[in-house]
């Protein structure tokens, strides 16, 4: 039987989403957005030469079709990437009223999203009283801190101190419906930071925020704070069956690489493996030699939005990118015949743009085991459909297969 290989890079975004204009950063709307053209154009100006130089180098993803979805999805130019498509290509459009990771995940895997997400106001306090005194019930506080509109490295920096003193939790939210809650790993305790993002995520997702995300840290005022892997989410469990569930109601295998299992709530996966990009492409690379005939792995790569997109970092965007190149490159190779890996984003991350929140942008679909194919713009959830043909499984949802 057929194998998938289902791979996010989470916020490579190829611009052009028709309904920008209705997403912001800031008072600014998302109309032009381009995170991955945007990139490759600063590339080969020079201006993203720290820890590399010169243009844009993705030479396998390129080789599937990547430029060519740039253009079709948005007809801006990416210097560097321009070869003939050799796998199936296209771009997809999102329709869920979100930019966010839940919103693009679940569409991807088959179901938009069927309510408006409840986002926090960039005010401070940011959070009404009766949330903020719910964090601290869970935390077993008097209060907590933050309350606010924040980057998660730099609101570790600016009150990682006080919680020490204080051992209140660091509690902030962004664009994004989220909840996120930081703590010292060793002063407040992993586990005890864990059970209270778990007691706090059945009232917040009542309320419609789509996750509640554990932010644990080390460090101290002198060396500095650092975010570990320990981060977990706690997620709005989808409301129906998507690609994940369907595959495993069919009695096939379903391994999920990255974030993947908090995304979904843990619903129709068997095996989780989580860590760095680096790691996690060690445990992909493991799958498509081991993983069982009929199975789907579905992986999400982070670091591309997570380091580099949310910090406007270009040339740190364009070494993961090349980076993430170079070793799926070997991946590819390796795949069994009757084999297919789709890669996809979620949403855009444009490390140029104003702000630090995502961009409102269509997405590349590329694979590798169909041969060369081009499939044109299609829609998130057309991809879960595809899928599941290739994998001879029933699908569920608005989604039309391209293959």
């Amino acid at each position: 039987m057929p194998r998938a290989f289902f791979v996010v890079m989470d916020s490579v975004g190829i611009g052009g989403a028709p309904d920008a204009d209705r997403f912001f950063n800031g008072t600014r709307p998302d109309t032009g957005a381009n995170t991955l053209a945007h990139i490759a154009q600063a590339c080969a100006a020079g201006r993203a030469d720290t820890g590399r130089s010169g243009p844009l180098r993705l030479p396998n993803l390129d080789a599937l079709g990547l430029g060519a979805a740039v253009s079709l999805a948005s007809g801006d130019d990416a210097p560097g990437l321009g070869a003939p498509p050799g796998g199936l290509w296209g771009a997809a459009t999102e329709v869920s009223p979100g930019k966010d990771t839940p919103s693009g995940h679940w569409e991807l895997a088959g179901l938009p999203v069927p309510w408006d997400w409840h986002y926090f106001p960039d005010t401070q306090p940011a959070f009404p009283d009766h949330v903020a005194r719910a964090a601290a019930r869970a935390a077993g506080t008097e209060g907590i801190l933050g309350n606010c509109h924040a980057s998660g490295t730099e609101i570790i920096a600016r009150l990682g101190a006080e919680h020490l003193k204080t051992g209140w939790p660091i509690c902030y939210t962004s664009a994004d419906s989220v909840f996120q809650i930081a703590a010292h790993e060793d002063h407040f305790g992993l586990d005890r930071l864990l059970q209270t993002c778990a007691d706090l995520a059945p009232q917040l997702h009542a309320m419609k925020v789509g996750r509640v995300i554990a932010r644990p840290f080390v460090g101290d005022a002198e060396t500095g704070f650092t975010r570990t892997t320990n981060r977990k989410d706690y997620a709005i469990t989808p409301p129906e069956p998507v690609l994940t569930n369907w595959v495993q109601n069919a009695g096939r295998r379903v391994h999920a690489v990255g974030k993947i299992g908090d995304i979904f709530s843990m619903q129709g996966i068997d095996t989780v493996a989580k860590g760095t990009d680096a790691e996690l492409m060690g445990h992909l690379s493991d799958l498509v030699d081991d993983a069982e005939d009929g199975s789907l792995t579905f992986a999400n790569f982070v670091e591309f939005d997570s380091l580099y997109g949310h910090r406007r970092n270009v040339a740190g965007y364009a070494r993961a990118l090349e980076w993430f190149d170079a070793a799926i490159g070997p991946l590819i190779a390796r795949l069994r015949d009757g084999d297919v890996m789709l890669l996809t984003a979620d949403h855009g991350n444009d490390p140029s743009w104003t702000g630090t929140d995502h961009t409102r942008e269509r997405v590349p679909v590329l694979a590798a085991g169909l041969g060369p194919r081009a499939v044109g713009q299609v829609g998130f959830a057309d991809v879960a459909a595809s899928l599941a043909e290739h994998l001879g499984v029933p699908s569920r949802g608005p989604g039309k297969s391209f293959l």
